[in-house]
């Protein structure tokens, strides 16, 4: 007897994850690696290093364009698009995009007025039309990350360690690959502390995992869990939005440990099989 599935000409090996760290790490590193040991020649030769740069968008993609050339390499155009289909899905439990749409508001406004904030961020001199650009750059910007993270890594690593680990690890590893950005002027990250900050990450990791899989390993669903975390509009909330996100996550792991600690029903492909392909078995 004999397992048949149908599949996409090629699948996305485990071995992959090696390359897309590689690839990653190397891309962001070396861009601002350049600003940070050659500031006058980066500036001299490519402009001033800001959150608008093209450079930097190039930084802050390098998961999202390692998780595409990857899947390119392994699967093709034919396995590119079954991949992007992933942007269609978006069926989770109900409970899940609650959390995205008003939980994660809540975070904020909340710990903007425990330590004595505003609901909402400050208008800026340029009014509302440049919060909504500002808004509508940062969905071309960190989300764009989750190409990478929940597209290629997050499967991967499914396949060999339960959702909970895999999340922690993929909260460590985006945390890390941030840290130079600490030493780079000219960017939000110079003013702010890297501990809480990583803390921060692993959280946010383990946090969106079990949205990840409820959604059968949705690209579309993890974007918006990012976008939501940099649109201009919420407050200020540091530390408190961290504090509060432990607290969340903590009580999320709990209430989801059987599916947290367990590979069964963990999202494993990178490449989707064909829709409406199932597995079956024939003698």
């Amino acid at each position: 007897m004999s397992s048949i599935v149908s599949r996409p000409r090629s699948i996305v090996p485990s071995l992959a994850l090696l390359f897309f760290a590689l690839l990653t790490f190397g891309i962001t590193w070396s861009v601002i690696g350049g600003y940070i040991y050659f500031p006058e020649l980066a500036a001299a030769a490519f402009g001033e290093i800001s959150g608008s740069h093209p450079l930097y968008f190039l930084a802050t993609w390098a998961p999202g364009i390692a998780g595409i050339l990857l899947v390119l390499a392994f699967g093709g155009l034919h396995g590119l698009r079954a991949f992007l289909s992933r942007l269609l899905y978006w069926r989770c439990a109900p409970v899940w995009w609650a959390f995205i749409l008003i939980g994660i508001p809540v975070v904020f406004i909340a710990g903007s007025l425990i330590k004595g904030g505003p609901l909402l961020a400050p208008i800026p001199p340029g009014g509302v039309g440049a919060m909504v650009a500002l808004m509508v750059m940062m969905l071309f910007l960190g989300p764009m990350e989750e190409f990478g993270w929940r597209g290629v890594a997050q499967p991967l690593l499914q396949r060999h360690v339960a959702p909970f680990w895999a999340g922690g690890i993929i909260g460590a590893a985006w945390g890390v690959w941030h840290l130079p950005a600490f030493y780079l002027a000219g960017v939000v990250y110079e003013n702010w502390s890297f501990l809480p900050f990583f803390i921060g990450n692993m959280t946010l990791a383990i946090l969106v995992t079990p949205i990840f899989n409820s959604a059968r390993g949705s690209l579309a669903l993890p974007m918006l869990f990012h976008w939501q975390l940099i649109i201009p509009f919420w407050p200020d909330a540091q530390p408190w939005d961290t504090r509060i996100l432990v607290v969340v996550a903590v009580v999320v792991v709990w209430l989801n440990r059987k599916t947290m600690f367990s590979r069964d029903g963990a999202v494993t492909e990178v490449i989707p099989a064909a829709r409406g392909a199932v597995p079956h078995l024939a003698e």
